[in-house]
């Protein structure tokens, strides 16, 4: 650990400043036991069993080697993260479950969810969709918010993220070139490929998001590792993301990439304004693009052209989803059933509003998307809040650039949700314990006296 000479384990820490922390160790090794300035953070145990959760949850072993499906891996990985953290709390005399803000604006989210229930179209489908995925991601969100919360495991979770990624990616970049597309009963008259074998990752659309969500992370491992090996898998691993998001030809997912490539060229142009070059090496680029791509893409302001009606249909289901929540704004129509009131008020296609803005409204009527936009809203101001406090100690720091990939994470999420119906899944609850963690890591001790990175 690198420190100012004026710093000792018995003072406290002066307040830092760019100017007064003293450049970080770039080879030192990471370490995901908790310091001892910090005896709150939990053990190893409960940090590994969430990696390996987020691993099955990724890479989805189980679906290549069918023997493992019997052993429920996510469930009993969670299981040891939940257990292993609830024991070392009791065994400190702390208290289990801590509360925050966020926390409890999450659970009045799902609380609100409850009490509409009886009202639902479907009650039993509501509370089967309340307790699968919604109340799976609200377990996940407290636990990423009490266990990564220190800069070695935002580390080694963001590099686990990236590096979970290169099967995914890979599947995608595959079956555009070898011609692995889903069934044409699903989108009539256009190619799109096959996604990948994972609940997150299923159709192309999903595998487009994912590697959205998780690319900001990669870049901000990009920017602050110094081992010049990591630096190479990881630029290796974001350009491969980058193909696969192409090979999907989702058109949300071409909005949320130049949203990332957009809010990091705002970023680093004060500091790097070579960083203007990349939007004309993309241009360059153009013609390798894959046949029909452009012509995709065009569809996103020229609806009427979409050749597939998919477009047409998604602007129609939006109309169709405005006027259900304007019928019914307070109580909507019950969570997980945005499909069947959809069925009724233009006749029964069994597609879900593709907008996860208006799939609150129309499930959990206004209350519910108020609720959503306030913790959306919160968490994009503790990334930035993070990454400027992180800016204290190190601009170029992990926990700096770690927590300005959350803040544009977030901001992607904000625009991918547009086009997508995935209010209550893990998408968003992951970057957003994620952030809370970040949250606790600049606050640490280690944080405010310039900790070392790899």
């Amino acid at each position: 650990m690198s420190t100012t000479p004026a710093m000792e384990w018995w003072r406290p820490a002066a307040p830092a400043s760019p100017d007064t922390v003293a450049p970080c160790a770039p080879y030192a090794q990471w370490d995901l036991a908790p310091s001892a300035s910090d005896a709150s953070v939990p053990g190893r145990l409960s940090f590994l069993a969430l990696m390996v959760f987020t691993f099955v949850l990724l890479v989805s072993p189980q679906s290549f080697l069918p023997a493992l499906a019997p052993l429920h891996l996510a469930l009993l990985a969670a299981g040891v993260a939940i257990s292993a953290y609830m024991v070392e709390r009791l065994s400190r005399d702390a208290v289990a479950i801590q509360g925050s803000a966020d926390l409890r604006i999450a659970l009045a989210l799902a609380v609100w969810a409850a009490l509409t229930v009886p009202l639902s179209l479907w009650p039993s489908g509501s509370i089967d969709y309340l307790i699968d995925p919604f109340a799976k991601s609200l377990i996940l969100f407290w636990l990423l918010s009490r266990i990564v919360v220190t800069k070695e495991r935002m580390q080694w979770t963001a590099l686990c993220l990236v590096l979970m990624t290169t099967p995914v990616a890979l599947t995608g970049v595959w079956h555009l070139l070898s011609g692995v597309f889903v069934a044409q009963g699903i989108t009539p008259g256009f190619g799109r490929i096959a996604g990948y074998e994972a609940p997150l990752t299923s159709n192309p659309n999903d595998l487009a998001l994912t590697l959205n969500l998780i690319l900001p992370l990669g870049v901000g491992l990009l920017l602050s590792v110094r081992k010049p090996i990591v630096r190479a898998v990881v630029l290796a691993i974001v350009a491969l993301d980058v193909l696969a998001i192409i090979a999907t030809f989702s058109r949300g997912g071409f909005l949320t990439l130049l949203t990332i490539l957009f809010a990091y060229m705002v970023r680093l142009s004060r500091r790097h304004p070579a960083v203007f070059v990349v939007p004309l090496l993309l241009l360059l680029c153009i013609p390798l693009l894959p046949s029909g791509y452009l012509d995709q893409m065009s569809t996103i302001t020229h609806i009427g052209l979409d050749p597939t009606g998919s477009a047409q249909e998604r602007r129609d289901d939006l109309v169709a989803a405005g006027r259900l929540v304007l019928s019914n704004p307070v109580t909507g129509a019950g969570i997980g059933m945005n499909a069947l009131a959809m069925n009724a008020e233009r006749g029964a296609t069994w597609r879900m509003v593709h907008n996860v803005y208006l799939q609150y409204a129309v499930e959990l009527g206004v209350p519910g998307l108020v609720l959503f936009l306030i913790l959306l809203g919160r968490c994009i101001r503790k990334a930035g809040a993070a990454r400027r406090q992180a800016a204290l100690v190190d601009r170029d720091g992990v926990l700096f650039r770690l927590a300005e990939a959350a803040q544009i994470g977030l901001i992607a999420f904000a625009v991918a949700a547009i086009f997508h119906p995935v209010g209550y899944n893990l998408y968003f609850f992951y970057l957003a314990g994620l952030t809370l963690g970040l949250e606790k890591a600049v606050a640490s001790r280690d944080a405010r006296q310039g900790a070392s990175i790899a």
